[in-house]
């Protein structure tokens, strides 16, 4: 961590957060394992203000609005060399492929493959890194 402002929490006995060796995580950053887990590579640069969840942390109908279920949570993986850029969210059920970078202010609401560039709300590929 550049400071000491981040937020990393694993919320229930069943939930985890790891991260890999050679990582580097920005201030503001926050992350939240409800049910599942939250898995960062290896030698990931993390920018300011990234916000990592596995869950929406309570259900729509007004009926499941304070309450949060295990099924509705999918863990997230971002593999290793991924590049996140700053203000970036990423939802659960998400996986980052290896060495992709991911631009400023995006919402990562799906699956980025790897060696690719994306951004943009919802992100998407932009192109390829070459």
């Amino acid at each position: 961590f550049f400071t000491s402002c981040a937020y990393i929490e694993a919320r229930n006995a069943t939930s985890r957060i790891v991260i890999g060796d050679g990582t580097w995580i920005n201030n503001g950053f926050s992350a939240i394992a409800e049910h599942t887990s939250i898995t960062i590579g290896q030698r990931v640069l993390i920018g300011t203000n990234v916000e990592i969840f596995d869950s929406d942390f309570h259900g729509i109908r007004v009926n499941d609005r304070h309450s949060s279920k295990a099924r509705w949570a999918k863990p997230v993986v971002v593999e290793d060399d991924v590049f996140i850029g700053s203000n970036v969210r990423v939802m659960k059920g998400v996986v980052i492929g290896r060495g992709s970078v991911i631009a400023n202010s995006s919402l990562v609401v799906r699956d980025i493959p790897a060696g690719v560039v994306a951004g943009g709300n919802p992100a998407r590929v932009i192109k390829e890194i070459g």
